[in-house]
Parts: C-alpha cells; structure tokens; sequence
C-alpha cells in the first residue's frame, strides 16, 4: 500500500533523538492516519514493537490487574501472548485506541520512571476522555496532535518536494507573481484538494488512480463512521442533539450569515441545551470551532463570545461528501463548487489555519455589516484575514484597517483565487498559500510587514479575482 508521507514522521525522529523522552500520547480524529505513521516508525526503528489495539484485542485491558508497573505489565503481556520480545533499549509499545482502554495512562509513570522502554499510545475520541488520561499522567507524557493531510503533505503526495513549498513561501515574501503554469497548476491541485479533503483513505485513492472514481464513496463512508462514533461514545439525549449539530453544519455554512444558530438545528432548541454538543464535536475533532470576538483587538484570548460562534468541519471532505447528489456530480465532473464556494473556501482556509496551529476568531458587529471572517496576530498586531469566493471588494477588512477605533490592526490579508498583490493596505495571496502564513508572518520583519515595505519593490496592486 503507498505510504503517504506525513509530518508527524518528522516529529516521531526528533521525539526518538531526545535521550529525555516521555511517553508520546498521538491525539487526533479518527481515520487521519496515526496509526499508520507510527506502525511505520516502530518497524524502522526498533527491533520489536508491543502493539496492542485495545478495540480489537480488549483481552488486553486485564494487563493492569497486577498493578500499573512496568514488569508487572510485561508479565502480563507475556501471559497472553508469550511470542512477544521485551529487548531493553530497543523495544517500541504501542498502545492503539486508548480511549477504549483510558486507564492504561498511568502506566506511564511507571515507564518514563523504569526508562527501559520506549511508549506511544494514540486513540481518536480522545478529547472525550482525555480529562482522565491527563490526570492520570501528567508530568509524564508527552502530546502531539495530529490532523488529516494538508495542502503540504498533500503535494507530497503528488510528488512534488520541499522546493515547491520554499518557492510558494519566497513568491509570498517578495510579493513576486506566479507565472501563468505555476498559477493553473496550483490552483488545479488545490481545488482537487478542497474537493477530496485531506483523510489519508480519500487521497491515496485520487493519487493511485488519477481520478475522482471511488473517492465519494470512501468520504460518505467516513461520514458514517463518524456518525457511529456519535452513537458509541456520546451519551443519552445528546446523541440526537449532537447528530442534529452535525447534519446542520453544511447548511448553514452555505447561508451568507454563517454564525451558527441553535435555533435551527431543531424546533426550539436553545444554547444551554446544546452547548456540551458543540464542545463533544470539537474534541472529537470533527469540527472547527470559531468564536465571535467581543472587540477586534488584543489579546485574542479570552476576548470572544462563547454563545456565538461558526463551526466548519475539521476536514473540507466531509462538507464535500455530506452535500446533495447533484451537487456531487457537478463538482466532481466540472468542478463546480455552486452555493456552496464561499463556504468550501472559508472552510479550507480555516482549516489551513487551525493546521498550522492556530486558533479560530472572526468579528460581526451587531449594529452593522461589518463581519471579518478570521484574525491571526503578530507580536503587536492583530491582521484580519478575508476569504473571497468571487469578486468584490473587501468592505468589512477596509473599515478595520481605516477605523481610528481599531488600534491594532494597521493592515490585512486576503485569500483569493487571484495572483498576488498589495494595495490599500492588503496584502493578496492565493488561496494555495493559506498553509503557509504562519510561516511567512514568522519570518517577515513586522514593523515592515505593517508598513506595506514588502511591497515597495514589487510594484503590484491587488489584481481581480479569478472566478
């Protein structure tokens, strides 16, 4: 089977070259493929690897029954299955979906403290109980969150290697054009990207076969899997409540408003009855969460409105695979993304952001138009982030930029499907650049990225939108 490289492989080596490492605890949605990446890394660097699934072989949760030591923990692996080799300093145990099975976690204590073995545990649904491994093993763990493919692993897939993605970052840093292939391929790839999502099932069938054939049956099967998982882990009424959250997302981000209202999920539903839904979906890592900013300014923490917020789905595959059968046809066969383009977009450049590591915001003021789809910041400034779907000007990110009352924003982006440009105080990038902006903003000098000063060798404005 093709192995998809993926950046958790790179985190696994530096994690294995730390003489200080603790246990690694691998969190992440269902079906993103961790189990893959470390089953990978124990075979190539360890000369034997304890892997217990504890959904598949629940005979193993009696391995604590003695106790949460080390030897008293081999002692019962061996009972079970006495072919298993336990070689010091060269031994990988692999504990699979640990949600099943939470209680192993304070065996990690026990293991950073013997130091003869190597732990990594990894479990989708993990945030559901995650509050009990964390007290479990606190001080003794380490963590790594890990997400569907993103547009980088992505062209990794397709082959293409880190001297695309440097390219991409300097076209960004000197404000220097794509050319007329470099801007179709990319635009190509990502739009093939945006309609397959980033699950590593989905991708490897688009790349093995060179087609869209097969890849919505494998997404609808995700979502029913994902539906399942619902059904296993959440609790009484909220199962219904939860499922109804769910199957509203794609409808109501296709609405101009995409503030998420409760009140249409189900006939008189209210926040206080839904809010534990919400919360569920988003440590499931099924959903994006984006909260409302009471003010656009610093600090962005702790400055938001929890009763308002958009939810996207944590991977723009699922919101592909959960629209109706014609819309499926035509964006498979045209690549006609209909209504729902502004909200395939702002998904994935959402999504592109909470990849990279941060966390969602946006702004609407209540007594007006205006509304600003994301904030990311710099040391010292907050940078309102705008995703257009079509042409048009960028009202709202005009006003913030201009407001004498918006003291620290002094510039914004946008995300277009156009080349790359500056005026009025905005920077454009294509919408195939998203997962590189923390990257840009952390090696740009900020006073000068404030100033417009990237600009002033480029000689460019801000082109028009390609539809």
């Amino acid at each position: 089977m093709l192995y998809l490289k993926r950046k958790i492989d790179f985190f696994l080596s530096a994690w294995k070259s730390n003489p200080d490492r603790k246990p690694l605890i691998v969190k992440g949605p269902r079906q993103v493929g961790k189990t893959e990446s470390i089953r990978r890394f124990g075979e190539q660097n360890y000369k034997s690897v304890i892997s217990i699934n504890f959904v598949e072989e629940p005979k193993y949760k009696m391995i604590t029954t003695d106790g949460y030591k080390t030897e008293d923990i081999i002692k019962n692996i061996s009972r079970i299955d006495p072919s298993k080799r336990f070689i010091e300093g060269e031994t990988l145990f692999f504990f699979d979906e640990l949600q099943e099975f939470p209680e192993i976690a304070t065996a990690l204590k026990f293991f950073k403290i013997d130091g003869r073995f190597d732990v990594i545990c990894s479990g989708s649904m993990l945030g559901i109980n995650y509050r009990k491994i964390e007290s479990n093993s606190v001080g003794y763990k380490s963590d790594y969150e890990m997400f569907s493919l993103d547009f980088e692993e992505f062209l990794w897939a397709k082959g293409y290697d880190d001297s695309t993605v440097e390219d991409m970052l300097e076209h960004m840093r000197t404000l220097k054009p794509f050319n007329e292939v470099e801007m179709s391929v990319y635009s190509e790839l990502f739009l093939d990207y945006c309609i397959l999502g980033g699950m590593p099932a989905v991708v490897r069938e688009f790349v093995e076969k060179g087609t869209f054939e097969g890849s919505l049956e494998v997404q609808r099967q995700l979502i029913a899997d994902y539906k399942e998982d619902i059904r296993k882990y959440a609790e009484g009424m909220d199962q219904t409540r939860i499922l109804n959250v769910f199957n509203h997302i794609p409808v109501q981000l296709a609405k101009d408003n995409k503030k998420f209202q409760i009140s249409k999920v189900a006939s008189g539903a209210r926040f206080r009855d839904y809010r534990g839904c919400i919360e569920w979906l988003h440590d499931a890592g099924m959903v994006n969460v984006c909260y409302c900013m009471n003010f656009p300014e610093l600090p962005l923490q702790g400055n938001y409105d929890e009763t308002k917020y958009k939810l996207y789905f944590a991977d723009s595959g699922l919101l592909v695979a959960m629209l109706d059968e014609e819309a499926q046809v035509d964006l498979r066969s045209n690549k006609n993304l209909g209504v729902y383009k502004g909200a395939l977009y702002e998904n994935v450049v959402g999504e592109a952001l909470v990849k990279s590591g941060y966390r969602l915001y946006y702004y609407k003021r209540d007594d007006s138009s205006l509304e600003q789809d994301f904030f990311v910041r710099t040391a010292n400034a907050l940078i309102p982030v705008e995703v257009k779907a079509q042409n048009g000007m960028a009202k709202s990110i005009r006003t913030l930029i201009s407001g004498k009352k918006y003291a620290d924003i002094h510039c914004g982006i946008k995300f277009t499907g156009s080349n790359m440009g500056y005026g009025e105080q905005i920077y454009t990038f294509p919408y195939f650049c998203a997962f590189l902006l923390k990257r840009y903003l952390a090696g740009v000098d900020e006073k000068a990225f404030l100033e417009g000063a990237y600009s002033k060798d480029s000689h460019i404005s801000a082109g028009d939108e390609m539809n």
